[in-house]
């Protein structure tokens, strides 16, 4: 496994996979998050994102039936691993101790 540490844009990629369980293949990953994140993104981006978080073993992959939809081509359906579950877990962790660790005087003008 390649080194653990998790970018934002991966992080959205990760939960976004997270959140469609089964369903998760590159161009639905990128819907949602446009659709969730509310900005527009390549899906050059989410593959890179998705192969380098399967690099990572944060995801693993397999392919589904080919469609004549889609030309013979088989859609690569990704899901969460454990490590991943851990990862993004450790993530949330990590930011909700920091908002704590904020004084309340911050938010005062």
């Amino acid at each position: 496994m390649k080194g653990t540490y998790l970018g934002e844009f991966e992080e959205l990629v990760l939960l976004t996979v997270a959140s469609l369980a089964n369903e998760a293949y590159a161009v639905v990953v990128k819907k949602e998050v446009e659709k969730n994140a509310d900005r527009k993104v390549n899906i050059s981006a989410i593959h890179s994102s998705l192969y380098r978080l399967e690099d990572k073993g944060f995801l693993s992959s397999e392919f589904g039936g080919a469609t004549q939809k889609r030309g013979g081509k088989q859609k690569r359906f990704f899901k969460v691993t454990s490590a991943g579950f851990a990862t993004l877990q450790q993530s949330k962790d990590l930011k909700e101790q920091l908002w704590k660790n904020i004084p309340q005087l911050s938010f005062s003008h």
